[in-house]
């Protein structure tokens, strides 16, 4: 079950990041995940190579490959 939901909140961070890369406060607002939930959907995504992460001063900024 937690498993589907991961994979459900995979394919929203996935949409969020179609239009470009965003800082990971920003996704988790344009989500409207929580934190852990948000981390949770990045792995999975990190996992499957499906998306990139960049240092930007204090910001983790995330985009698609």
């Amino acid at each position: 079950m937690l498993t589907n939901k991961i994979g459900e909140n995979a394919g929203n961070v996935w949409q969020a990041l179609q239009g470009g890369a965003l800082t990971t406060k920003a996704l988790a607002k344009a989500t409207k995940l929580k934190v852990a939930e948000l981390n949770m959907a990045l792995g999975w995504l990190a996992r499957e190579n499906k998306i990139a992460f960049a240092e930007e001063g204090a910001d983790l900024v995330v985009s698609l490959l």
